[in-house]
């Protein structure tokens, strides 16, 4: 089940978690901003592109489950050079590029949102209370190649993994349509 709310709605192991931010729907225009990667330099996501972006969120690469979904995205996006891949989390960058060599990440980007929190609030995304405050909750967002968001899934109990089939669905379509400006190249 995804929440598609106003205020979207997870849970941490069944206790509601209140989300903070700007809320993003499917049709909004994605917001731009910058995160961090490994070698501490800025990647820009959301925005139009010349791929769709298949943007993913998570509380902390150094737990089972983000771990499992970094490495089941990182496989499953290999074949898809139509797709620009990016896991946020709010991991510092030296962790993330420790992750990335243990885990054998090469197929996407994994980048940080520690500086500034601007991509957690700016998708509605920020963790607002509980054990995980500060954090991102788990996330995915699919990013058109003229900037508006295609597709969101808040999973609603952050300990468990995203519906991979559904997403990467949706960023293959994504990727391999034209710009959705006049409807009329879809």
């Amino acid at each position: 089940m995804i929440f598609t709310a106003k205020v979207d709605k997870t849970a941490l192991k069944g206790t509601p978690v209140k989300l903070e931010g700007n809320f993003q729907e499917v049709g909004n225009n994605a917001p731009i901003i910058k995160v961090v990667t490994p070698d501490l330099q800025e990647k820009t996501i959301g925005g139009e592109g010349n791929k769709a972006q298949l943007i993913i969120a998570v509380p902390s690469l150094d737990t089972p489950v983000c771990d499992a979904e970094a490495r089941r995205f990182n496989q499953e996006v290999a074949q898809h050079e139509m797709i620009d891949t990016t896991i946020v989390s709010m991991d510092l960058p030296f962790s993330s590029a420790k992750f990335c060599n243990v885990a054998g990440i090469a197929n996407l980007s994994v980048t940080s949102d520690f500086r500034h929190k601007a991509f957690a609030r700016n998708y509605g995304i920020l963790i607002a209370d509980g054990a995980l405050e500060g954090l991102c909750a788990r996330a995915i967002f699919v990013i058109s190649k003229d900037g508006k968001i295609v597709y969101k899934q808040i999973v609603p109990e952050i300990t468990a993994e995203p519906n991979y089939v559904e997403a990467l669905e949706a960023a293959i379509k994504a990727g391999n349509a034209g710009a959705s400006c006049c409807g009329f190249c879809q």
